[in-house]
């Protein structure tokens, strides 16, 4: 069963002036395409579809007006404006029940490694394997009680049930090492310590420009 299902109204105008108007009116242009059919455009809810995208790997159950049968999507590629983060435009790409396919997993780091260590999040994401109808969202990392040195690889990483790894498994995930500790006490005496001779340099400017002055 989808997760999320999207109305989706054809569209037979195209370019930016039209993609605008789209968008004006509370719809995302989109196209969706893949399994050998032509690429289909289509506009679809903003909100409805700007909520489900909060979801990675959103399993999406696209339903048309003109009476064209469901189709199963995901998201392919999500364009998205810089300052408002609103949706621009979405390439969703069909699957099938059964099939699987290659996505892209954020990767969420939980517990805290040991006192007096630095934890390091090398890779956001991590690229796997899985039946399109049962993606997984987001994969956990433990690094509770890892002391320095220590580091996740991606064939470390534990994956659901039939979920497969597609990244290299050296490929460096999250990384712990040792904490660096500033020296406050020192940069401040340092500071301390050119106050005086910054404080008689700016005196001494000071006395050449009056005297180039007087001159």
């Amino acid at each position: 069963m989808a997760d999320f299902k999207l109305l989706a109204e054809a569209r037979s105008e195209f370019g930016k002036g039209a993609a605008r108007r789209i968008r004006r009116s509370g719809r995302i242009p989109a196209v969706i395409y893949g399994h050998g059919g032509d690429p289909v455009h289509v506009s679809l809810e903003g909100h409805a579809t700007m909520m489900a995208l909060k979801h990675a790997n959103a399993l999406l159950e696209i339903e048309s007006t003109d009476g064209a049968k469901n189709v199963l999507a995901i998201a392919r590629d999500v364009q998205i404006e810089p300052v408002r983060r609103e949706i621009e435009h979405l390439d969703l790409i069909i699957v099938k029940r059964g099939e699987k396919i290659e996505v892209d997993v954020p990767v969420h780091v939980v517990g805290e490694a040991a006192p007096g260590t630095m934890v390091s999040q090398e890779e956001s994401t991590i690229a796997v394997k899985a039946d399109a109808t049962k993606l997984p969202e987001l994969i956990e990392v433990t690094i509770e009680g890892r002391p320095a040195g220590e580091h996740v690889l991606a064939g470390q990483v534990e994956l659901p049930d039939g979920v497969e790894l597609v990244a290299d498994e050296e490929l460096l995930i999250v990384n712990v090492s040792e904490e660096i500790e500033m020296d406050v006490e020192s940069d401040a005496e340092e500071e301390a310590a050119d106050a005086p001779a910054e404080a008689a340099a700016a005196d001494e400017k000071s006395d050449a420009e009056a005297g180039s002055e007087e001159e």
